[in-house]
């Protein structure tokens, strides 16, 4: 905000910088700087129009008011000082003794501005949308521009992608020797428990985000009362789509995607597949991926329960 109340000054000064003084510069500034911030305001709380980077309220409102001040605040010990109209009288501006006149002018020429634009843009936006169409699809819109215009995972090349957050805890173990640590650690294969309690199993699902509250749905109606679900980065051997920077194909970066988990064991695991293949199947490239794991005991922490107990109510633990 800070930097758009910046800009918003400069814009609003641009205008009437060569014909006002220090004092109506300084005027000017600080309205612009409460007119940035009404017109965000206005844009996302009352007309719910998405303006992320506030350009409207920069440029347009701010524009506006810079043109008009220009009749409030113009006058002719200004360096640069040189309006007059056609008889040759000088006109300075309403706060300067000079009158209407020059506002009237500013006006005049923000109205025929403004007429044209809406003009032109009408016309230029209604070819688009008969030829092109001016929304992108769900899909798009769910995974960003930036990779499914421009083949890129953000549009701020070369900054790295970092985790939103970091796990605290205790600090990383220090590995020294020659010995690979796959070789170094030996893995062991936990028994399994066979006491005739039924068997659990673990889905696992890799997806699309757009797809997810539609897979989540179908998920319910089947009798699943939990999942847990985590963003992604991943590519299979497609390697995603193909990605240029400046006109030149890169190596494919990692997609986002939705990882959905989840622990069943009185509701088929056929079922649970079938049921996700028919919501996910599109027959693009990216459709996603199902594992299914053997989980060897559940234990529910605030009980103690294990097992199928542990597995009651699971959406509430």
């Amino acid at each position: 905000m800070c930097l758009n109340a910046s800009l918003a000054g400069l814009v609003a000064i641009t205008a009437g910088c060569d014909v006002t003084d220090a004092f109506g510069a300084i005027v000017i500034g600080a309205v612009s700087g409460l007119l940035v911030c009404f017109g965000v305001w206005l844009l996302d709380y009352k007309l719910h129009i998405d303006d992320p980077v506030g350009a409207v309220a920069v440029h347009m409102l701010n524009g506006i008011w810079g043109t008009l001040a220009v009749g409030l605040f113009a006058t002719d010990t200004a360096p640069g000082y040189s309006i007059t109209n056609a008889a040759g009288k000088t006109l300075t501006g309403l706060f300067y003794g000079g009158g209407f006149e020059l506002m009237g002018l500013q006006l005049l020429g923000f109205g025929a501005v403004a007429c044209w634009t809406a003009l032109t843009m009408t016309c230029v936006f209604l070819l688009i949308k008969k030829i092109f169409g001016l929304r992108v699809t769900r899909e798009e819109e769910m995974l960003g521009l930036d990779s499914t215009e421009h083949g890129m995972p953000s549009a701020y090349a070369g900054f790295s992608m970092v985790p939103e957050y970091i796990e605290e805890g205790s600090a990383p173990v220090l590995v020294s020797g020659n010995t690979p640590v796959a070789e170094a650690v030996t893995v062991k294969k936990m028994p399994a428990f066979d006491d005739g309690r039924p068997k659990i199993s673990k889905v696992e699902i890799v997806c699309k985000e757009a797809r997810l509250e539609a897979l989540k749905n179908a998920m319910m109606e089947i009798g699943i009362t939990g999942m847990t679900v985590t963003h992604v980065l991943g590519c299979g051997i497609q390697k995603g789509t193909p990605e240029y920077y400046r006109g030149v194909q890169i190596e494919a970066n990692l997609l986002p995607k939705v990882q959905v988990n989840i622990v069943i064991c009185t509701v088929p695991v056929g079922k649970v597949i079938e049921t996700a293949k028919k919501v996910l199947y599109t027959g693009h490239i990216g459709d996603g991926k199902i594992f299914v794991y053997d989980v060897e005991e559940v234990v529910k922490v605030r009980t103690g329960q294990t097992g199928v107990e542990a597995m009651e109510n699971f959406d509430s633990i």
